[in-house]
C-alpha cells in the first residue's frame, strides 16, 4: 500500500518546533546502539525524513566529551541543522550544562529521554524512572529549557502503569516547564515489548497539551503511518526499528511512488555494504563489526530467510568475512517478508 498524497503532503508539511522549523513530520527515533554517525549517513543518503536523532547520549560525558573519540557523542557537520542530541541523566543541573554544549555545537535541539527503561539506566535513576517522580522530571525539562535557547524536546513512555490520563498529565508537565515537543511511546515502562503500544492514548495526550505530539511504537509500513495519523490526530511519527531494517522508507513514504529509489534486493545490498563502508569510515575495526552486527538483525528481518543471514554475519569473523556472507546471501536472490519479521525485529 502507497501513503496517500493528503497523509504525503501532511508529512511533508514543515512544523515548527520552538524557534525552528524542521522540514517534515516523519522523524527518526533515538535507539542506543543503532543511531549513531554511520547509520545516520545512511539515512542521509535517501532522506525523507525531518529531524534525525542520536543515540542516548550521557549528559555527565557530554559537557567534556570529544567528539573525535566519543562513539555516542559524534557527527557530521552537515547533519547538525536536522540532528537532535537525546540527554539521559538524573541530576537536573547536570543535565542542563550538557545542553548547553549541545547548544554551542549547532545542534537543532535537544531531547529529553524519559523513555528507556533498561535496568541499567533506570538504576541511575534516569530515563523512564524519572517518570516516577513527576516533579523531578518537571524540573528537569525547566532547567534544560533555561539552559538553552534551541528547542527542547522530550521522549516518554506511558509510565510504570497503565494509565493514560496520568500520561496526559505528564504532557501538561512537560509543556509547562517549556517543552516544545514530545515524542509519546504508549506502553508502560516496565514492558519490553510483550504487548503493542495503545496508539489511543497518544490521543489522549495530543488532546493534553498545545505543543506537538509525535506517536511512536509499531510504525512498520505505510497503512501503519496512515492510520496512527488518522486514529490519534498527533502532528507526525517517528519511527524506529523500520529505519533500521528498511533506510530507504522515508523516501518512499514522502516522496511518493515511483519518486522514491526502486526497492528490490539490489538496494538491499546496496545498503548491506554501505553501511558496512560506512561503519569502517566512523569507528575502529572492532567496533565497526560489532555495530554492524547488532544492526544487521534488523535488516535481516526484511527476509523469509533472514534468520539464516543473521547467524553467518554473526558468526563472521571480521569484516572480509561479512562482506563474502552478503554476497554470498544476494547471489541467491533471497525473498522478502512483506512485513519484518517479528522474531528477529525484537
Amino acid at each position: 500500500m502507497n501513503i496517500s498524497p493528503e497523509i504525503r503532503h501532511f508529512l511533508n508539511t514543515p512544523i515548527r518546533i520552538g524557534g525552528r522549523s524542521a522540514p517534515g513530520r516523519l522523524l527518526i527515533a533515538p535507539m542506543a546502539g543503532y543511531t549513531h554517525v554511520a547509520f545516520r549517513e545512511l539515512m542521509a543518503h535517501f532522506g525523507g525524513y525531518g529531524l534525525l536523532f542520536t543515540e542516548m547520549c550521557s549528559a555527565k560525558a557530554v559537557p567534556h566529551e570529544n567528539p573525535k573519540h566519543s562513539l555516542v557523542f559524534r557527527w557530521r557537520r552537515e547533519e547538525l541543522p536536522n540532528l537532535v542530541c537525546q540527554l539521559f541523566g538524573a541530576d537536573a543541573s547536570i543535565m542542563a550544562e550538557a545542553a548547553r554544549r549541545v547548544a554551542a555545537e549547532g545542534f537543532f535541539g535537544v531531547d529529553i529521554n524519559f523513555g528507556c527503561s533498561v535496568a541499567a539506566v533506570c538504576k541511575r535513576g534516569a530515563g523512564a524512572a524519572l517518570l516516577k517522580t513527576p516533579d523531578r522530571a518537571g524540573a528537569m525539562v525547566a532547567a534544560v529549557r533555561k539552559a538553552v535557547s534551541v528547542p527542547v524536546t522530550v521522549k516518554y513512555r506511558t509510565g510504570w502503569a497503565d494509565d493514560p490520563g496520568g500520561a496526559a498529565e505528564m504532557a501538561r508537565r512537560f509543556e509547562d516547564a517549556g517543552a516544545d515537543a514530545l515524542t509519546f511511546h504508549p506502553r508502560v515502562a516496565p514492558d519490553r515489548r510483550t504487548r503493542p503500544p495503545r496508539w489511543e492514548y497518544i490521543g489522549r495526550v495530543k488532546e493534553a497539551v498545545g505543543i506537538p505530539v509525535f506517536g511512536n511504537g509499531e510504525v512498520f509500513d505505510a497503512e501503519d503511518v496512515m492510520r496512527m495519523l488518522q486514529t490519534t490526530g498527533c502532528d507526525g511519527v517517528s519511527i524506529g526499528r523500520i529505519a533500521l531494517s528498511s533506510p530507504w522508507l522515508p523516501a518512499v513514504w514522502t516522496r511518493g511512488p515511483g519518486a522514491g529509489p526502486p526497492v528490490g534486493n539490489d538496494l538491499y545490498r546496496f545498503c548491506a555494504k554501505r553501511m558496512m563502508d560506512l561503519m569502517r569510515a566512523h569507528f575502529e575495526p572492532v567496533t565497526a563489526l560489532r555495530r554492524y552486527k547488532k544492526w544487521a538483525l534488523f535488516f535481516a528481518a526484511g527476509f523469509r530467510f533472514g534468520h539464516r543471514f543473521s547467524a553467518d554475519i554473526r558468526g563472521a569473523k571480521d569484516i572480509d568475512a561479512i562482506c563474502a556472507v552478503i554476497d554470498k546471501f544476494f547471489a541467491g536472490d533471497p525473498e522478502r517478508n512483506p512485513r519484518p519479521n517479528m522474531h528477529l525485529f525484537r
